[in-house]
């Protein structure tokens, strides 16, 4: 994996083989940025990183300037690394080890302009409608804000409210709603 643009452009990372994860590929990745590159300013944006993984997206955010990071995960060595290439990089990400959706029902306080989530690619259109919906309707978007859900190209998102579009890379689907 590596950081595609900002302060640490071209640097790789190695997450450890025992994390249970399936980054976004760079090619995805290069993607998903050319298009909020064109939508947000980073250095005035606030990031909430759902299923976050090895860290991924948090770091091409921080990389790029993003001020307040929040990253959740229920695998503490997701965690525990995501917390370790955060200080390593000076980045400010808060790391929460959580069940993504009780977080999005007990949570309270900070609303994001972005929320990414990379939840596992087995959940349904159902799951990912509970966590579109929880993201918008327990306050943590802000107004203008987008929730961008990565998913396997076998759904189809577009039916669920706020849906705004659609964009295929290989076999993963970026869906935007507002």
């Amino acid at each position: 994996m590596r950081i595609i643009s900002g302060t640490y452009k071209g640097k790789r990372l190695t997450a450890p083989k025992s994390l249970p994860v399936r980054p976004t590929t760079d090619f995805a990745k290069e993607a998903l940025f050319n298009i909020l590159n064109n939508n947000i300013h980073f250095s005035e944006s606030s990031l909430l990183d759902l299923f976050s993984g090895t860290g991924n997206i948090s770091y091409e955010f921080g990389s790029r300037g993003c001020p307040q990071i929040t990253a959740v995960d229920s695998h503490y060595g997701c965690i525990k690394y995501i917390s370790q290439i955060s200080e390593e990089l000076n980045f400010n990400i808060q790391t929460v080890k959580a069940d993504c959706f009780k977080y999005l029902k007990t949570s309270r306080g900070a609303s994001f302009d972005i929320i990414f989530a990379d939840p596992p690619y087995n959940f349904t259109v159902e799951q990912l409608e509970e966590l579109v919906t929880s993201s918008i309707e327990n306050g943590f978007l802000k107004t203008d804000g987008q929730v961008i859900i990565e998913h396997t190209k076998h759904l189809n998102l577009s039916s669920i409210k706020g849906f705004t579009e659609a964009r295929r890379y290989g076999g993963s689907v970026f869906s935007f709603f507002s």
